[in-house]
């Protein structure tokens, strides 16, 4: 069943359809809420109401439109209020200690991934946002833009700006490939 099939099955109320739209997005869905909430219960409760919200707006959906795109946006969007609810929610203070790393190089692959991802969780949340669309989602620019709402120029400044940050911050760690 190919996306526009399962549109059409979701708003003609088949009820297998809901099944076929996570098990065919989930993995999508759940990557993208898990890079930007940095935590697997809170990324596995804004996919589910991604999905939720998904399932309820399909009657307006636009069967000509990908769907991929627009559920990211749904996901997006979720992580973003999550986001404001837990900045204002009090909680343990965390400090974070940048130490150079004085290793000769990093060898060892799993510990340039652990920089990356220490790195990815220290951005702002929209350019962790586009950078996870961009490079792990492989979305088009101007997905990105109709994902995330804002013009393509911004999408391309983010992109750029969290490339930068994330550079800066593996060569503050000493982290040379």
């Amino acid at each position: 069943m190919d996306d526009r099939a399962l549109v059409e099955a979701l708003q003609g109320g088949d009820p297998q359809a809901p099944r076929v739209l996570i098990e065919r997005f989930q993995g999508v869905v759940f990557g993208l809420c898990y890079r930007m909430m940095g935590h697997r219960q809170d990324a596995e409760d804004v996919a589910q109401d991604t999905f939720l919200r998904a399932i309820r707006g399909m009657a307006g959906f636009d069967v000509d439109r990908p769907v991929r795109p627009w559920l990211l946006g749904i996901a997006a969007n979720r992580c973003r209020t999550a986001l404001g609810r837990r900045a204002r929610r009090p909680g343990l203070a965390e400090t974070v200690v940048d130490q150079v790393d004085h290793r000769p190089g990093v060898s060892d692959p799993d510990d340039l991934a652990g920089e990356l991802e220490r790195a990815l969780t220290r951005l702002r949340p929209e350019y962790r946002l586009v950078f996870s669309l961009y490079h792990e989602q492989n979305l088009s620019y101007e997905d990105i833009s109709q994902t995330v709402g804002c013009p393509i120029g911004t999408v391309k400044t983010w992109l750029h700006r969290a490339r930068s940050e994330l550079a800066e911050h593996l060569s503050r760690r000493g982290v040379r490939c």
